[in-house]
């Protein structure tokens, strides 16, 4: 799990694609601090270092993770943002994400306010029952507050801090980004939809 605390930023230093899906190599400070098989987020997507050096780590990306994700646009060069696992005793900022991406978005607009940023995102239709304006949503794996909701679009506010240790600083309108919405959202929108069918499976197992 989570917090969509950005520990670091990398660079992609590699991509070899091929059939069965492709290989990415991020050059960061953090190899340093990880073991091979070790969980890492790279722009909000769980995968698993398999080799590194002192300089930067390899991790396999399925034809699933290519085909849910904005991991397959990457390209050398470009900014990945970096968290690994919290910790059970380490402090719970942001808010809790699991590094399972919900959908890709389109970054609307991406404008300077004095001295933050305003960041509109185009969502997805089914991604829709799952935002709220001041709720929690991961973009590109970094914990963001929603300010407000306009048609497809949601808004946020960016301070200078996240978008200097961000890879929003290298980011544009039409970028593709991955989303992951608040997970507890998921579970209350689950639990109505099949509000019905839970209901006679509990009576039915206190009928036997």
């Amino acid at each position: 799990m989570f917090t969509g605390l950005i520990e670091d930023t990398g660079r992609v230093d590699v991509v070899q694609r091929s059939e069965g899906g492709a290989r990415l190599r991020v050059a960061t400070r953090l190899a340093r601090e990880l073991q091979p098989g070790d969980s890492i987020a790279v722009n909000g997507v769980c995968l698993t270092a398999t080799d590194l050096d002192e300089t930067g780590f390899w991790a396999d990306l399925s034809p699933v993770t290519l085909n849910v994700t904005a991991l397959g646009r990457l390209a050398p060069g470009r900014l990945v943002n970096l968290e690994r696992p919290v910790r059970a005793d380490a402090r719970m900022g942001g808010h809790f994400v699991l590094g399972h991406v919900d959908a890709t978005g389109t970054i609307a607009a991406l404008e300077k306010q004095g001295e933050a940023w305003r960041l509109a995102v185009r969502i997805p239709a089914g991604l829709e029952p799952l935002v709220i304006p001041r709720g929690s949503i991961a973009i590109d794996g970094i914990s963001l507050t929603i300010a407000a909701i306009e048609g497809r679009d949601i808004l946020m506010q960016i301070i200078p801090f996240t978008f200097a240790h961000t890879n929003l600083s290298q980011a544009a309108a039409g970028d593709l980004v991955n989303l992951e919405a608040d997970v507890l959202g998921k579970y209350v929108l689950r639990a109505i939809e099949t509000r019905g069918a839970a209901s006679d499976a509990l009576q039915g197992g206190v009928a036997t």
